[in-house]
């Protein structure tokens, strides 16, 4: 499920929405009012239900070989997706829909992530109007069919900080998403 030229998509559990209005989103890191969606690059982060904590990482032309063999493993796969088993059961059940926005209204979006080595690089796209679909919400589907179709290798992990910890001090591009709701690690992090 990826958007086609000259879409963006927005990942919903509501399948009732007919038009995206700009707000401040609740987890907010950035001022700003916006309406939030991601291009193809981004689009396989969101194929989780909304709240679920993952840990993503992908190689980069900087990405070291030793790196690559050590978190992605010898799968061969370019990008990792991890999740938490505490999440295994909603991300299976979960009914995600991708609802198509036309392009032109989204700019690219560098929000600074942790540890971020050289230039922010866009991590969505947002608009400051009002977005209608381009149709009716599509079911996403299989959550795992997708990463299977995508040659993502998804894990599950008791806890997501002793790989996010690995990945965010490695050679890898990264991403954590909905961390405050991973479990506790023996430190205190949520």
């Amino acid at each position: 499920m990826r958007p086609g030229a000259g879409e963006v998509l927005h990942f919903s559990e509501d399948p009732t929405i007919t038009e995206f209005v700009p707000h401040v989103a609740a987890t907010a890191r950035v001022p700003g009012a916006y309406v939030w969606a991601v291009d193809a690059e981004r689009a396989p982060g969101y194929w989780f239900p909304r709240r679920c904590p993952r840990v993503l990482a992908w190689r980069t032309p900087g990405t070291t070989a030793a790196d690559a063999e050590r978190i992605l493993g010898p799968s061969g796969a370019p990008r990792l997706h991890a999740v938490e088993y505490a999440w295994l059961e909603r991300t299976r059940a979960v009914r995600l829909y991708a609802y198509r926005l036309p392009a032109g209204p989204f700019r690219p979006f560098a929000e600074p992530e942790p540890a971020l080595r050289g230039e922010p690089e866009p991590t969505a796209h947002v608009a400051e109007v009002p977005v209608r679909p381009l149709g009716p919400p599509e079911p996403v589907g299989d959550l795992f069919a997708l990463h299977e179709e995508a040659g993502i290798e998804l894990r599950v992990l008791p806890r997501l900080w002793p790989l996010w910890d690995a990945i965010v001090a490695s050679t890898l591009g990264f991403s954590g998403i909905r961390l405050r709701n991973a479990q506790p690690d023996g430190d205190g992090r949520t």
